[in-house]
């Protein structure tokens, strides 16, 4: 019997306009905890009718083009709902009801005008998402170890200091994608999801590994109820720049996300928490199209130069 995997990784797309970019300010440094999932989660609030309310906690989820609220919390709070909008998802798409948020506080940094999805938050894991609408044009820098997100500009944050691997991506979509990893020597296109428990790789990757595909299947439940089925593998080697992971598992899966992204056709992955968790930092530089990686101290984890 195949493991449940729960994603957030959404690639949520919506028929809505992006909100405005947030405002640039000083670095935030905003306490996180791990869910049990090993995803991230922050405290935000919401601004409603000229108050606030929370914190609540949001998963951090770098796949998930837009913030998505909780359909409960709507409910506590009073929103009504402001149309429909599609939500492509990893096990498929989803007419969902949306609201308009005033305003969004995270640590002193505020973002307003999100149109958001409502999910129910018994799928989400969490009671709500932050998505890539909220953190676009900064660093966004994941401490794993610390437990806590900085936000800033890349700059203010030591630019490339105290980071053993640099990465340049490509900007696709509002997405990072790194073009340049190697996994057992197939070059494939990869994004950090960092909603996802698991990595999920597209069938032209599992064309391309088909020797090591060992038959074994699994389940991905999405953020909006819905379940597909995935085929499991392990890759002997992922290269990232001079840094190689060992022995990776990651799954197989027909996921509108990858068309959403033109991802289909060329081998891809969304890189998710069981690998990511094995590095003590990771940044996501939105303004110069840059991924940093930083290692742990131990000498343990199977990742090597």
């Amino acid at each position: 019997m195949g493991i449940l995997a729960i994603t957030a990784t959404g690639a949520l797309a919506l028929a809505t306009p992006a909100p405005l970019p947030p405002p640039q300010g000083d670095v935030e440094i905003v306490k996180a905890d791990i869910d049990r999932h090993d995803r991230m989660t922050v405290p935000v609030r919401i601004g409603h009718h000229g108050g606030s309310a929370g914190p609540f906690d949001f998963l951090v989820d770098t796949g998930a083009e837009r913030t998505v609220l909780a359909r409960d919390i709507a409910t506590r709070l009073r929103l009504p709902t402001s149309g429909q909008g599609l939500l492509i998802g990893i096990a498929g798409t989803q007419s969902v009801d949306l609201v308009e948020i005033d305003e969004i506080n995270l640590g002193r940094r505020s973002f307003y005008g999100l149109t958001a999805p409502l999910l129910e938050g018994s799928n989400i894991g969490a009671d709500g998402i932050i998505g890539l609408d909220s953190l676009q044009d900064q660093r966004v820098l994941l401490d794993f170890t610390r437990k806590r997100m900085t936000i800033g500009d890349a700059m203010q944050l030591g630019g490339g200091r105290g980071f053993e691997i640099v990465v340049q991506a490509r900007r696709r979509s509002g997405q990072l994608i790194m073009t340049n990893a190697v996994i057992d020597g197939v070059r494939t296109d990869i994004v950090i999801d960092t909603g996802s428990d698991t990595s999920i790789g597209n069938r032209a990757l599992q064309k391309a590994l088909a020797k090591r595909h060992k038959g074994e299947t699994t389940e991905l439940q999405s953020v909006t109820g819905q379940i597909i089925t995935a085929d499991i593998a392990m890759a002997r080697t992922v290269k990232l720049g001079t840094m190689t992971m060992s022995n990776a598992m990651l799954v197989f899966a027909d996921t509108p996300a990858f068309d959403k992204l033109e991802m289909v056709k060329r081998p891809a992955m969304f890189m998710g928490m069981n690998q990511l968790k094995l590095f003590q930092r990771v940044a996501i530089d939105f303004s110069t199209k840059r991924i940093l990686f930083d290692l742990p101290d131990s000498a343990e984890i199977p990742i090597r130069f």
